[in-house]
């Protein structure tokens, strides 16, 4: 993306912990930690989103100072900070407050006012209550936060996300017409008119998950049409995650056969490791191909890997493999299905056999269509269009005797389909009348294997709404 909603610098001498804060907010590991100072010596940049809106995230070299206070400091990190919309300077709160930060901080707030002081590295309760020494600084906004131990990071969020407004959304706020608010969410979507076009280019990365022994290093091997991965009836064969380029009618894909995952009372060793490497690279992951065993009942533990699909905001697509040995018919094991899984009501649902090649070709075209519905962008105009009629088929109930209306709409952002509805009462929307308007969409355009993410937009608060 070329536009965000703000540019964040993260300031602060060395090991203070800004690498790790960068990957925290990052949400994997970009920049280099290290005890070693000066680890960090260029300004690495990314595009972060908290609750879905985009921001730019700036990690610069640790501030050094030895005989004077600027001699040998980053003019390239200061200036980083005095250029950015908020600076988060950070501080070693396992240390006491020291004079050099004082200065530093005194000296970027007087260029930047917008900065929170962030003391890392407070782990618990009590050194919470030793680290109130830093309220000498006179912070306007202060943090305890521990990185490492993700204490105090979702605070620190919602804090950016309150000072960052954007003032090109805060103007169309004020405005009457629906041709004024069209104009002032210009923006938004013209970074998503290539975006179809774009995602055709790109390489799709598909995850493989499911507990050990459903036959995903089988499927592997089908969908590269060879022997690539270690096939064993013993549980856990496949330890860390295997990465295996490939093409399905000539767009580039890269599959990933996850460690077989099982109960956390049986994960030791490697095994555990391998659940945290799942974990990491589900993060880079498009398109998950949760594989089922058709020929057991399913088992809870179906049903928690499963919900990491959820959490990742993937696109999906179930594969009940082993069918030539299915335990039950169709019929039956759908009904099975949609008992357990009815958070994947979207997900299409394919029977294969890995181990003899049946409906493999299906699935590589199931594959290429579910990612087109992922990176689908729905043009502004015909989206308006649709939830007008949505909204004349069923109109909006009210709050408490109080109009709601939605004023306009945009999808902003695609993997997965992200929708922001500007609304006059967006904390009066609804779940169920937003599983409608879902349902709606569903009806007009192929979403199927993608989740739908609807933001409700007001003038004086922000929330998600997610289906």
């Amino acid at each position: 993306m070329d536009k965000f909603y703000g540019s964040i610098a993260i300031i602060g001498r060395p090991n203070a912990g800004k690498s790790s804060l960068f990957n925290r907010f990052c949400k994997q590991r970009i920049a280099i930690t290290s005890e070693i100072a000066g680890t960090t010596r260029d300004v690495k940049k990314a595009t972060i989103s908290l609750q879905n809106l985009p921001f730019l995230l700036l990690d610069t070299g640790g501030l050094e100072s030895k005989d004077t206070l600027f001699q040998n400091v980053s003019k390239h990190s200061l200036q980083t900070g005095e250029n950015a919309d908020l600076i988060l300077y950070l501080v070693d709160g396992k240390t006491a407050p020291q004079a050099i930060d004082k200065e530093i901080f005194y000296s970027l707030e007087r260029k930047n006012p917008n900065i929170f002081l962030v003391v890392n590295k407070i782990d618990n309760d009590r050194e919470k209550q030793n680290a109130w020494e830093f309220m000498e600084f006179g912070a306007k906004q202060m943090f305890f936060v521990s990185v490492s131990h993700n204490r105090g990071i979702l605070e620190l969020e919602n804090a950016i996300l309150s000072a960052l407004k954007n003032d090109a959304l805060e103007q169309f706020f004020n405005q009457e017409t629906q041709e004024d608010l069209e104009e002032g969410l210009e923006f938004l979507q013209e970074d998503c008119e290539d975006s179809t076009q774009q995602a055709q280019e790109e390489l799709i990365n598909i995850g493989i998950i499911g507990r050990v022994n459903v036959g995903k290093s089988s499927l592997l091997n089908a969908l590269l049409r060879g022997e690539r991965a270690i096939v064993s009836p013993i549980a856990g064969t496949t330890i860390d995650p295997v990465d295996e380029k490939g093409e399905i009618k000539g767009q580039l894909v890269n599959f990933v056969d996850t460690a077989g995952i099982r109960k956390r009372s049986k994960i030791e060793g490697l095994e555990k490791f391998a659940l945290q490497r799942t974990r990491e690279v589900l993060g880079r992951t498009d398109i998950a191909l949760l594989v089922l065993d058709a020929s057991a009942p399913f088992v809870e533990l179906d049903e928690k890997i499963a919900g990491l699909i959820d959490e990742y905001k993937l696109g999906v697509i179930v594969v009940l493999n082993k069918w030539d040995i299915a335990h039950k018919d169709f019929k039956g094991i759908l009904e099975d299905f949609k008992l357990r899984f009815k958070f994947l009501e979207y997900a299409p649902i394919l029977t294969i056999s890995a181990k003899n090649g049946r409906h493999i070709q299906k699935l590589e075209e199931e594959i290429l269509k579910v990612y087109r519905n992922f990176a689908f962008r729905i043009p502004t105009a015909k989206l308006n269009a649709i939830l007008k009629e949505a909204t004349k088929h069923h109109p909006l109930p009210s709050d408490h005797g109080k109009i709601v209306k939605i004023y306009y709409a945009t999808q902003f952002e695609i993997k997965p389909p992200q929708i922001a509805l500007i609304m006059n009462r967006p904390k009066s929307l609804h779940f169920s009348y937003k599983r409608y308007l879902v349902n709606f969409l569903r009806e007009h355009f192929d979403f199927s294997g993608t989740r739908i993410l609807f933001i409700a937009r007001g003038k004086n608060d922000f929330e998600e709404e997610e289906s």
